[in-house]
């Protein structure tokens, strides 16, 4: 109880709440236990600052009046296809206002809408459609081939493209300019969403929320500055955690997204001088690539604005963070978490520059512990551990019915890791990415952070494979800088000079790039083994 009270209190300092308005926030709550957080973020943006910008795409703006009254007459229209309260409608889209209309719409209509990876293959998005008994889909036509291997008894619609002879599918603003914007009579409890996990090691999980608990704001603002009627701009995609939570953190702020379909790093920063943001929304290769413009072309736009980048979704190189924070400022707040977790620590730039490599400490109701492989809880600098979180936004299992392992209360992220003296969190790699060589344990991010502070290292990832005489031997793989010498010896012998012998990399692989999924997580199994 007092934990809540702490973060009600945390949200009111932010500005989340007004504690002094306590009708509009008793309002705000029942249309939050009503509709879930987003379309009822919405509606109160539009009541409250109704011609503030809400959201920027290729298309232009549109206010949180213009969106709330869309979002209202979307979900008249999908009331009309006489689905059963809480059936699934899939959305597979990039970052604009359509997916926004499609994630307050469906919730309004008491609807549940799974957010489709971008990335998935035409037989892997028939297998989830077909795993979440998705009973309508909206869609950008770029994914028309995709639609096409769906049965033909289910509904389709166009969330960004028009009709062609080859599309016939009704598009969203139709439905929108053929219906009311008048709002729906509230349900009596909200039809929720569901998240994919990212799919690294096979096809994609379904991660449902059903209720989310209006604290879940306080726990992911607790640590990380959100603008206040502000501008963000979202480089990580909305159907992923990472976009899905900063953009829905952003409404409760009353904050302007601007979204770019595709990601291009100078049309990031052309966004972030043209609207003065002041915070960027991306993954760790994002900032890689950004960087990869040179002084030159990064000295062009205006980013004095900028304040924090919520980078989360993968690794976050201590090398990489350095480098960022002397081109753009101490910005960069490294979010350590999962889709199932969701926030588990933060990383402040004074944490990452004292302990380079930290995911920081854990927000506002948030609890992190470590226990052995006999499920007995450690502590103490320096021990290592499996990472367990408890949170104030439980996980709901996934729609398969699986779950993840919990202690106490305490849910496994699949994580190892180690705190330090200071209390610091710091992951060692994946329960699953530990190689034993030798008889010897080596998780591969030591290596790879070490190698990326070569200046002729552009990214890198290291794995495990077979080895007749240790079992398993280290691979490097490297993304080198046109310059580079391509000599596997000089990368071994860097290896060699900083960490155990058993550490180094029999082999070293050059590759033009790594294998990504459209998050930015590397896909460790489409790397070569033979």
């Amino acid at each position: 109880m007092i934990e809540h009270l702490h973060a009600v209190l945390r949200m009111h300092q932010i500005g989340i709440i007004n504690l002094s308005r306590p009708r509009r926030l008793l309002r705000a709550a029942v249309n939050n236990a009503r509709l879930g957080p987003q379309a009822a973020l919405i509606m109160k943006a539009a009541a409250e600052h109704p011609d503030f910008p809400a959201v920027t795409d290729d298309r232009g703006t549109l206010t949180y009046r213009e969106l709330d009254e869309q979002s209202n007459a979307l979900a008249h229209a999908l009331k009309e296809l006489g689905l059963p309260d809480r059936a699934v409608v899939g959305v597979l889209a990039r970052d604009h206002r359509g997916l926004l209309l499609a994630i307050s719409g469906t919730a309004r209509a008491t609807l549940r809408l799974a957010l489709m990876n971008t990335g998935l293959a035409k037989q892997q998005f028939a297998e989830v459609v077909a795993r979440e008994k998705v009973r309508v889909v909206l869609y950008d036509s770029e994914f028309a081939d995709l639609v096409e291997g769906l049965p033909d008894d289910i509904p389709r619609y166009l969330t960004w493209g028009s009709s062609t002879p080859s599309i016939s599918d009704t598009t969203l603003d139709e439905l929108i300019a053929a219906h009311p914007v008048t709002p729906l009579p509230l349900p009596d409890r909200p039809g929720g969403f569901i998240i994919l996990t990212s799919g690294t090691t096979g096809l994609p999980k379904g991660a449902p929320r059903t209720k989310v608990s209006p604290l879940a704001s306080a726990l992911i603002a607790d640590r990380i500055p959100f603008p206040r009627q502000g501008a963000a701009v979202f480089a990580s995609p909305l159907f992923h955690s990472t976009g899905f939570g900063a953009w829905t953190v952003g409404l409760s702020l009353a904050n302007h997204a601007v979204l770019l379909r595709r990601f291009d790093a100078e049309s990031i920063l052309a966004a972030i001088a043209e609207h003065r943001a002041q915070m960027l929304v991306a993954v760790p290769t994002m900032l890689t690539r950004i960087l990869a413009l040179g002084p030159e072309v990064i000295s062009k736009y205006d980013t004095k604005s900028l304040k924090t980048v919520f980078v989360a979704g993968s690794a976050l190189a201590p090398e990489l963070t350095s480098r960022f924070h002397e081109a753009f400022g101490d910005v960069v707040y490294n979010v350590y978490g999962s889709t199932e977790v969701a926030v588990a620590s933060v990383a402040q730039p004074a944490e990452a520059r004292r302990a380079p490599g930290t995911v920081g400490k854990p927000p506002v109701t948030v609890h992190v512990a470590l226990y052995d492989d006999q499920d007995r809880r450690i502590t103490g600098a320096g021990v290592h551990g499996r990472v367990f979180v408890r949170t104030g936004i439980p996980f709901e299992g996934y729609t398969d019915g699986q779950h993840k392992q919990v202690i106490d209360g305490h849910m496994a992220t699949g994580d190892q890791g180690h705190f330090d003296a200071e209390g610091l969190l710091f992951i060692d790699g994946r329960d699953d990415d530990m190689v034993i060589s030798g008889g010897e344990n080596v998780y591969p991010v030591e290596v790879e952070n070490l190698l990326a502070e070569r200046d002729d290292v552009v990214e890198v990832a290291v794995i495990g494979v077979d080895d007749p005489d240790f079992g398993k031997r280290l691979r490097a793989f490297i993304v080198p800088t046109d310059d580079a010498a391509r000599d596997p010896q000089v990368i071994k012998d860097h290896v060699k000079a900083s960490l155990a012998r058993y550490k180094v990399p029999r082999d070293v692989v050059f590759l033009d790039a790594l294998p990504r999924n459209a998050t930015g997580k590397v896909l460790r199994r489409d790397l070569p083994v033979d």
